[in-house]
């Protein structure tokens, strides 16, 4: 490996707001792994909507100024202290962690995993946070059964996508829902039997189409992104003994909920994050492998909207909030 600079390019905020808070320097510091970490060189950043979160002050952020992003895949360039052994200078990993807006991130070895040849580092950071969060969604937070009816919200995002093409992969039914004909037809290709508009105009509308699809009972699980907008009328569409996953805000979060609504028909409602799933490394790893061999064996397409340079992170930011983007963003250093 080349010598490891003591700066390095990236983008760090020092107050939360808007995407002018967003600052690209040339001397942000280059961090040391401590024990139990590993400083990997990036080649790929992927873009997350989490990250607008901390960036707008939804989330807390522990100390300013703070290095944005979740994950990336590169090379590792450095190991703390006790690394794991499948982890070697050199090696080709992809990680979830923080601080990956930048050209090196230290990571926890945990969340840190070795790439297979097939799989590319362009591929890894386009896929590992939320394909991850797919898998873990169809195995933990509602276990799909073959013909299961699961309605997908924000099908067309990038979990979205996954998730269409994990449920066909285990031979659910599933019904996608997206804010446009275009965004709808996407989520067909990638594997959804059943298109459906939000009706904004009209949530009623919503559930009750999702209703008269499955015969009257609603679906088995609702996947569920949008948060506070599509909360409602995606529950009522829940059949009895059914569960409502309701995983992330793009339109804000859920407030006020009322615990009784849950017992007309006995729904099951879960408010998961994907690091409670994979909590030990070995966790990791189990849906790593089964990620790379629904990639690999089942054929499943990422989905990559554009690369942007790690410059230009502000407008690859606008892109994902203003909902221009379908599939994945990534930023290169």
């Amino acid at each position: 490996m080349a010598s490891i600079p003591k700066t390095m390019k990236g983008v760090w905020i020092e107050k939360t707001g808007g995407t002018e808070v967003l600052q690209y320097r040339d001397d942000i510091p280059v961090p040391e792994p401590k024990e139990g970490e590993v400083l990997v060189k990036n080649e790929y950043i992927g873009i997350n909507y989490i990250d607008t979160y901390f960036r707008s002050g939804i989330y807390p952020i522990p100390k300013y100024p703070y290095v944005l992003g979740r994950e990336g895949a590169g090379t590792i360039a450095a190991l703390g202290a006790n690394a794991p052994s499948d982890l070697q200078v050199g090696g080709r990993v992809a990680y979830m962690g923080q601080s990956a807006y930048a050209e090196y991130t230290a990571v926890s070895s945990t969340y840190t995993v070795p790439l297979p040849t097939s799989i590319s580092t362009k591929i890894a950071a386009a896929a590992l946070l939320q394909a991850l969060t797919a898998v873990t969604l169809i195995r933990e937070a509602y276990p799909v059964k073959r013909g299961d009816w699961v309605l997908v919200t924000a099908a067309a995002g990038g979990v979205g996508l996954w998730l269409c093409q994990l449920l066909k992969a285990v031979g659910a039914r599933t019904i996608a829902a997206a804010s446009s004909p275009e965004k709808r037809e996407l989520a067909k290709k990638n594997g959804a039997e059943i298109l459906v508009d939000y009706h904004e105009d009209d949530r009623e509308k919503f559930t009750k189409e999702i209703l008269e699809i499955t015969g009257g009972e609603g679906v088995h699980a609702v996947f569920d992104s949008v948060g506070k907008v599509t909360f409602d009328s995606s529950l009522a569409a829940v059949r009895r003994k059914g569960s409502m996953v309701s995983f992330g805000n793009a339109s804000g979060p859920v407030t006020g909920f009322a615990l009784g609504r849950l017992s007309a028909k006995n729904i099951r409602l879960l408010r998961p994050t994907l690091f409670n799933y994979i909590y030990t490394r070995e966790e990791t790893l189990q849906y790593t492998q089964e990620l790379w061999n629904f990639i690999e064996k089942d054929g499943l397409n990422v989905q990559i909207h554009d690369v942007y340079p790690l410059k230009e992170v502000e407008r690859a930011t606008k892109d994902i909030e203003g909902r221009k983007t379908t599939g994945k963003l990534l930023l290169q250093p």
